[in-house]
């Protein structure tokens, strides 16, 4: 599908999280619509061609009007994610700079979350789902499996292993495309605990197809994941996790009993890069 000559100049906003970067566009007036989003984000995305990101974030009305928005995402590649936990912050901000409350909520593929800028550059998001972690052995390797909005693997490593990223990448994306995990795939998250509640990050990301600086949903996985590994009934809050483009903080309830975690809230940075128009 050709885009209307109206629609060759495209407004966006630059923005990271924790170094997790993406082009954001105000479509509240629905210029475009989803599958044009769709179409154009490999462009838009790519980091030679385009302007470069680890994703498109789309601010849309609420289609229900029980929230404030909705969120729309794609991965580089197009691709639908699930939930993106950094871009979900992003998005807060940017929505909270267009006029929203600093508590509002919004709707990712029909879930509702709740956000709330804690400070200028600080924003948490509640996710309104619970979590359950699964053991199995793939290729000889431990992991751990568990859905945080998306599917994510998670793996012990050392330290030292954590800056090896080319063999980082190469064990991610055999995982990520493993037939134990097809259709969909998965996000590979590489771990090592630096004490009881702070926990070091490495991830692959499915539909970037690479490590990133940061990745949200995978910061909760690993913090629930490193909680599973401890063996801890309980811990304080909250948990660090240390990534490759800085700290976010994973907030969450256990229940022994049941083997369950809810109550996700995931806390971190978000800025405003720049602004720019993309000329298609």
């Amino acid at each position: 599908m050709m885009m209307k000559k109206t629609k060759q100049h495209i407004s966006f906003t630059k923005m990271q999280g924790a170094g997790n970067d993406f082009v954001v566009i105000n479509n509240l007036d629905r210029k475009f619509s989803e599958n044009e989003l769709i179409e154009i984000t490999p462009q838009l995305c790519h980091r030679k061609f385009g302007i470069g990101s680890d994703g498109l974030l789309a601010l849309f009305p609420s289609k229900d009007g029980d929230t404030d928005y909705t969120m729309f995402y794609r991965n580089p590649d197009g691709s639908d994610a699930g939930m993106c936990g950094n871009g979900a912050r992003c998005l807060a901000y940017f929505a909270h700079n267009l006029g929203f409350d600093k508590e509002h909520s919004f709707k990712v593929n029909g879930a509702r979350y709740q956000a709330k800028i804690r400070s200028s550059h600080q924003v948490q998001i509640s996710f309104p789902i619970e979590s359950s972690i699964h053991e199995l052995q793939v290729e000889g390797r431990n992991l751990l499996q568990l859905h945080t909005g998306t599917e994510h693997l998670v793996t012990a490593v050392e330290e030292e292993e954590l800056s090896r990223e080319n063999e980082l990448r190469q064990l991610g994306k055999k995982l990520r495309h493993h037939n134990k995990f097809t259709p969909k795939g998965t996000n590979v998250n590489f771990i090592c605990g630096v004490d009881n509640d702070t926990v070091r990050l490495q991830t692959y990301e499915r539909g970037v197809e690479d490590l990133t600086l940061a990745c949200g949903t995978g910061a909760i996985a690993s913090a629930l994941a490193w909680h599973h590994l401890q063996q801890a009934a309980s811990t304080d809050q909250p948990f660090t996790v240390v990534t490759e483009g800085g700290k976010l903080l994973v907030y969450f309830s256990f229940d022994q009993e049941k083997d369950v975690y809810s109550n996700l809230k995931l806390e971190g940075p978000a800025h405003v890069v720049y602004e720019g128009t993309y000329f298609k």
